[in-house]
């Protein structure tokens, strides 16, 4: 009899025992688990992701690409971005698993943690290094408009190429797209909504700001040469969004403007005039300054007033449709009017 009752105590003993390190380790799991874990387990996976846009036309080579909706199996861990603009939404929500970007040109500076040697070059924004690429095994790779040639060859590497470029017809829209697509796909929705929730103050700001003037106009620099920018462009949202007038509506709509002379500008007199340095951006050697204030555009109210505002060419030609990048353009024509 007492054979019996030693053996159902140290029965009871070895279940309490065995029952404690479940609870354990179920409380480890709990702690330490990631966001995959965490989507994977509310079976937000398989997940259907769509491009921001469901094709694009190459303006140089004609060729009309179509985008399409990629399942993923999991989250993905081995990352290639193409698209700055995505690249600094991912690093504001603090996403991890980047393995590859752009390096072979010009980096905007607020990524310029990207620069590392833990981050592989895989070519530039026009030319994507395919080989380096395929060596990478990513098990996503995320590009925009420059890089839609390559599609097709980017998905012989992993079939999970997903377009989260903007349009210059819905640029705002788009934008927002991108972000949710992110936000996801990596389990990083709070985070996105309390970030995009910022821009509400800020957008208040700078449609108050333009509205102190009659009229204004974009234009993009490149070597001594400039191109104007209208409602229908890819600055569009600077009228559009930000609230500033244009200067006339009868721009023709391209990705790098309409031919926009001195004499034009002059003919036009803008209250504002936003200049976008391109040539600094792709790395050559900007005289901007000098060629801009010549002496047809000295006699504009933009240059009497002190209302040229030379904007960041990085920021601007190559980085926008960001968390960041949109941003930081707020901030700096904020600045640079106030």
């Amino acid at each position: 009899m007492k054979n019996w009752k030693l053996f159902a105590v140290i029965l009871a003993t070895l279940v309490f025992i065995l029952a404690a390190c479940g609870d354990d380790k179920a409380e480890k799991d709990t702690g330490t688990n990631t966001n995959e874990n965490k989507q994977e387990a509310s079976g937000a996976f398989p997940m259907t992701i769509s491009p921001t846009i469901a094709e694009t036309k190459d303006e140089e080579s004609g060729q009309t690409t179509v985008y399409e909706d990629v399942t993923f199996e999991k989250m993905p861990e081995r990352i290639v971005v193409f698209d700055f603009g995505f690249l600094d939404t991912l690093n504001a929500l603090g996403v991890e698993g980047i393995v590859g970007v752009p390096k072979d040109g010009t980096l905007p500076k607020h990524l310029s943690k990207f620069a590392g040697d833990e981050y592989a070059s895989v070519g530039n924004l026009k030319t994507p290094d395919l080989e380096e690429i395929a060596a990478l095994e990513p098990d996503a790779i995320f590009i925009s408009g420059r890089q839609a040639t390559f599609y097709d060859q980017l998905k012989e590497i992993t079939p999970n190429v997903v377009f989260v470029g903007t349009s210059q017809d819905d640029y705002w829209g788009t934008f927002e797209k991108s972000v949710d697509i992110a936000a996801k796909l990596f389990g990083k929705e709070k985070e996105a909504e309390d970030y995009l929730a910022k821009f509400d103050s800020k957008l208040d700001e700078i449609k108050n700001l333009a509205g102190q003037y009659k009229t204004s106009l974009v234009t993009m620099y490149n070597e001594g040469k400039l191109s104007g920018f209208g409602k229908n462009s890819r600055f569009g949202y600077v009228y559009d969004i930000y609230g500033f007038t244009p200067v006339t509506d009868d721009i023709e709509a391209s990705s790098h403007g309409s031919d926009f002379g001195f004499e034009s500008i002059l003919k036009f007199d803008p209250e504002v005039l936003f200049v976008i340095d391109r040539t600094a951006a792709i790395g050559g050697q900007s005289n901007i300054e000098a060629d801009m204030e010549n002496d047809i555009i000295k006699q504009t109210q933009a240059y009497k007033n002190g209302k040229i505002v030379y904007l960041d060419g990085a920021l601007w030609y190559l980085s926008g449709g960001g968390l960041q990048s949109e941003m930081l353009k707020i901030e700096e024509i904020l600045e640079e009017l106030k």
